[in-house]
């Protein structure tokens, strides 16, 4: 059963495309989340052993949300537009809007 915290619409009403982008940012969520977790304790521990595995933990939180940003990219156009607009760009990032606009 779905929650309130999960969905803010009737999910009943929802299609099957807006039901897996939300799966799909809710996971990015967490694994961003679980990013800054584990790299708060490592940065935190004095036991090097216990950095070692919880960097190698935090490294692979950061490789499930790639894949899902990846995935949000594939699925919706907005995505994939800004997505080629800002990364692997150099140069003030604030201004690639600006230039891809032609201002």
């Amino acid at each position: 059963m779905a929650t309130s915290a999960e969905w803010h619409e009737n999910y009943d009403k929802m299609s099957d495309e807006a039901l897996n982008f939300s799966r799909a940012i809710k996971s990015v969520q967490e694994e961003l989340e679980a990013v800054d977790w584990y790299n708060q304790r490592a940065q935190a521990t004095q036991d090097d052993q216990l950095r070692r595995i919880l960097e190698h933990n935090r490294d692979e939180e950061i490789e499930h949300a790639t894949m899902m940003l990846e995935y949000l990219r594939r699925m919706n156009s907005t995505f994939d537009k800004n997505f080629r607009t800002y990364l692997f760009t150099e140069g003030d990032i604030t201004e690639l809007e600006e230039k891809e606009e032609g201002r």
